[in-house]
């Protein structure tokens, strides 16, 4: 018997191959439109969008507008690209700091913090300032490795009671922010060594429970409305700083020379009309700013040239500030001003100690005529 010969049209093969393709395309087609248009989809790409933005830190007033999320790939990036020019823009010690353990936060666009900052408990330090951050979360109390929390020249206006959880904070800075107290809890961080709560404006005093905080060195309340100096700052036996200038003291308690290890003391604007004469029993003080214009007594041996002591005497000159009618621009001028003030006399106290022999007084003419 022969061999049966099965003969395949080759033509009918591939007209029946591309047709299943085209089909097949065909239905892909129709498939990614029924997908475009699914709300389904638009939801995972709005997920998607969200997740990417929580990761990279952006807010979320950043992309949310009226309930409705951008997902454009060009406001990510332009976000991106602004995040990148303010990092590059910011002075190189700060890059130094940089780390796995050190947060930090700047720029006005900033309403809250990231919630993704949640998930970071092993953080030690965190650097947020020029922001319009109002509030510090109550999950703060997590970061038990926290030592410095670095908050100046932001919106707050209360820290929460869960501070006083952060044994290991070593340096607190709230300053010029809108804060009109200082929570007690605070006094339960004895390792503090660093507090600075200057330039808020409206801080009428501190809470007795400060006075646990036996290892603070530095105490910056300048620029507030303290009317004498809290009695929980004269329990401060190891304090070497103190800044309370201007504000508002018409005396100086008799017991200052509690503060033994006192080295630094500014008094400059206030309404001191005279000093006590325990100050003579701050052996350490070595270097004392006072404004002259006020001052009617004061013991001659502050002056004597045999002391260490660098006795200087800032000669106040009154300055009509103009008032506008918004005060929220008062107020912000006045933190400006006071804030240029603190700077300038800083520059000035750094050049003061590298000077040998120091004037008795000296005048702030020109210090004036900037504010």
């Amino acid at each position: 018997m022969g061999h049966k010969v099965v003969v395949f049209d080759i033509s009918v093969v591939r007209a029946l191959w591309e047709t299943r393709v085209k089909k097949h395309k065909a239905w892909q087609k129709k498939e990614a439109e029924r997908l475009e248009k699914s709300a389904l989809e638009k939801i995972k790409e709005e997920w998607n969008f969200v997740a990417e933005c929580r990761r990279k830190g952006i807010p979320q007033a950043a992309y949310c507008k009226n309930g409705f999320i951008d997902t454009s790939v060009r406001l990510l990036d332009k976000i991106e690209r602004n995040a990148l020019t303010r990092q590059s823009s910011l002075p190189k010690d700060r890059g130094k700091r940089s780390s796995a353990f050190v947060f930090e936060l700047s720029g006005e666009h900033w309403t809250e913090l990231p919630d993704s900052l949640k998930e970071q408990t092993h953080l030690k330090e965190w650097h947020i300032s020029n922001t319009l951050i109002q509030i510090i979360p109550t999950y703060i109390e997590l970061f038990q490795a926290m030592r410095i929390l670095d908050l100046p020249k932001n919106q707050i206006s209360h820290l929460p009671a869960e501070i006083g959880c952060l044994k290991n904070l070593k340096e607190l800075n709230v300053s010029f922010n809108h804060l009109k107290s200082i929570p007690p809890e605070l006094g339960d961080c004895e390792n503090l060594d660093r507090l600075d709560c200057s330039g808020n404006l409206e801080l009428m005093e501190l809470p007795f429970e400060l006075s646990n905080l036996k290892q603070v060195t530095f105490v910056d309340i300048s620029a507030n409305k303290f009317s004498s100096v809290p009695i929980c700052v004269l329990r401060m036996s190891n304090l070497q700083w103190l800044d309370i200038s201007n504000n508002n003291l018409i005396d100086l308690p008799q017991d200052i020379d509690r503060l033994e290890e006192l080295q630094s003391f500014l008094l400059y604007k206030n309404k001191l009309t005279y000093l006590p004469y325990s100050m003579l029993n701050l052996k350490k003080l070595a270097l004392l700013v006072v404004s002259g214009d006020h001052l009617v007594e004061l013991p001659t041996a502050l002056c004597d040239s045999s002391t260490p002591l660098k006795f200087v005497s800032l000669r106040d000159n009154p300055i009509d500030n103009a008032r506008c009618e918004d005060g929220d621009e008062i107020m912000e001028s006045e933190r400006d001003r006071q804030h240029f003030d603190k700077e300038v006399m800083k520059a000035y106290i750094e050049d003061l100690k590298e000077r040998e022999s120091v004037p008795s007084y000296t005048t702030k003419v020109s210090f004036s005529l900037q504010l």
